[in-house]
């Protein structure tokens, strides 16, 4: 049970006090020549860790599948075998890396529920200051468009958590993923349309 507010909290403190757990940024994993430098992949999970685990939060709804993405985003850093040069869009690379990760996760524990999507809005988080039951509807719905989500090819999928999740513009989203802003629209609206049709009649209401 416990509110919404407080898991907020401990998300937000979770994702700050985050720490690497043994193996992605081992030194002894980073031995071969060309291999990522564990400093340089340390820094990275310092600056970009809390910002990963949050994105991968918001797809999947678990903290415990959050840890295991950001691990797994930086498990395969670490196996590049290459130097780590991620440049100026480094934090947009992760975070689009988190989702797919989170994404990945989503599809392995896929479920079918009801839940009306909105043609124009995302879903929006619970106020903390709503009562009971509206609390435990945000909470369904949310679970109930991740598992629709698991249902979608990938790159659909991919540009319906950037947007509706992680709040990117279709611009930033069609930069990130080789897009026209014309595909990503037309993605975005088809997908729409198919996870209204994927979804048992709608009950509740998210805007």
């Amino acid at each position: 049970m416990g509110d919404d507010g407080g898991k907020e909290r401990r998300l937000n403190a979770a994702a700050e006090n985050a720490e690497p757990r043994s193996g992605p940024l081992d030194p002894g994993r980073a031995g071969s020549p060309g291999a990522v430098d564990p400093a340089a992949l340390e820094a990275v999970f310092r600056q970009h860790g809390a910002d990963l685990i949050r994105a991968a939060y918001r797809v999947t709804g678990s903290m415990s599948d959050a840890e295991d993405v950001l691990q797994t985003v930086f498990l395969r850093l670490a196996g590049r075998g290459e130097p780590l040069e991620l440049g100026p869009s480094a934090g947009a690379y992760l975070r689009r890396a988190a989702v797919n990760a989170a994404l990945d996760v989503v599809r392995g524990r896929r479920r079918r529920r009801a839940v009306p999507i909105d043609a124009d809005n995302a879903p929006e988080p619970v106020d903390e200051a709503a009562d009971p039951e509206r609390r435990r509807s945000g909470r369904e719905a949310g679970a109930q468009v991740r598992a629709a989500l698991a249902a979608l090819n990938p790159k659909a999928a991919q540009v319906f958590a950037l947007r509706y999740f992680e709040g990117w513009g279709n611009k930033e989203i069609a930069r990130a993923l080789a897009m026209t802003q014309t595909a990503v629209a037309v993605t975005l609206h088809r997908t729409r349309s198919r996870l209204r049709q994927e979804l048992a009649s709608p009950v509740g209401g998210l805007s």
